[in-house]
């Protein structure tokens, strides 16, 4: 993910396993999309991505990479 910024805009979204419907479950900066993630049950962060204007990275690729 090239942004580093905690306030760069970014969408934070799930990625269905079975259909691949991505579900957006916010909009907003970087700081806040994390700490949404965070709190979404363990067995949904794997599904989760975060999209920004240039880049799109899976969240437990940045919280565990």
């Amino acid at each position: 993910m090239r942004t580093v910024s905690e306030e760069a805009a970014v969408r934070l979204y799930h990625l269905d396993d079975e259909g691949g419907v991505a579900t957006t479950i916010l909009y907003g900066t970087l700081a806040e999309a994390m700490a949404a993630a965070a709190r979404e049950p363990e067995e949904i962060q794997p599904g989760l991505y975060l999209q920004t204007s240039n880049d799109v990275v899976g969240y437990l690729d940045l919280v565990e990479g």
